[in-house]
């Protein structure tokens, strides 16, 4: 158990980061280091001093280090961040209006993808999908196991079915509902109608399509190159410690 010591140092510490942090920043602007000062912590007794900071790349801080190491008399630590931790660690309110998940309760940042959306019917426009981190909402994993559940006893768009009122092709699909829309052909008029998994037989289901998605104009062929280049940096940046 915390001692009242205990306690009184932790303050005492905790009250020493901002100014650990402007000094920081001082000398970084000062080696002429390319990386962005996130966040400065000390350890309970204060025998390490932490500072978080993010970079395009891996920087040179040696000289850095051996100068904090002098002004402040503790271990130095300097500990590259991802985006997703800078937020975590800044905080804020996602687009639900909450508090970020990271901020809450989120743990571990699992990967999230283009696919998923997708296969959710959730706009493909980057800033509708998109956390305050820049990448993709992790919150688009969290229903993403009942998704795959479903749509694999869910035939596929393209698919031919047998229904009350005859064959007809499946258009489109609420997955979580798991009601599929039909198009129903008679004769020469063709017609729609909505109806529940139980209530259709698949005659022939659709062949599997890859991952590709369909654009239709240059400002969707944008919207995707720039979903793309955010997946992309999900799954080639690791957060690390330096």
């Amino acid at each position: 158990m915390a001692t009242d010591k205990d306690k009184k140092m932790y303050e005492e510490y905790k009250s020493k980061e901002p100014e650990a942090l402007k000094i920081c920043k001082e000398k970084i602007a000062k080696h002429g280091l390319k990386m962005k000062l996130i966040d400065s912590e000390y350890k309970f007794d204060g025998s390490k001093l932490v500072f978080y900071f993010t970079a395009d790349g891996r920087i040179d801080f040696r000289d850095l280090v051996k100068e904090l190491a002098t002004i402040f008399k503790t271990r130095i630590e300097l500990r590259q961040i991802g985006v997703r931790d800078e937020i975590k660690r800044i905080g804020g309110n996602g687009a639900c209006g909450r508090q970020l998940c990271c901020c809450s309760f989120l743990g571990n940042f699992e990967a999230v993808s283009i696919k998923m959306a997708k296969e959710q019917n959730l706009s493909l426009n980057p800033s509708k999908i998109s956390g305050c981190c820049g990448r993709l909402m992790c919150c688009l994993k969290y229903e993403q196991d009942v998704y795959d559940e479903k749509l694999k006893r869910l035939p596929k768009i393209g698919a031919i079915v047998e229904t009350p009122e005859g064959e007809g092709e499946v258009c489109s699909i609420e997955t979580l509902k798991e009601v599929l829309k039909v198009k129903i052909s008679d004769g020469e008029e063709s017609f729609f109608r909505r109806y529940k998994l139980e209530n259709i037989k698949v005659i022939k289901d659709a062949e599997e399509k890859d991952d590709n998605i369909d654009v239709e104009n240059q400002e969707d062929l944008k919207e995707l190159e720039e979903l793309e280049k955010l997946e992309r940096m999900d799954n080639d940046t690791n957060d690390e410690t330096i």
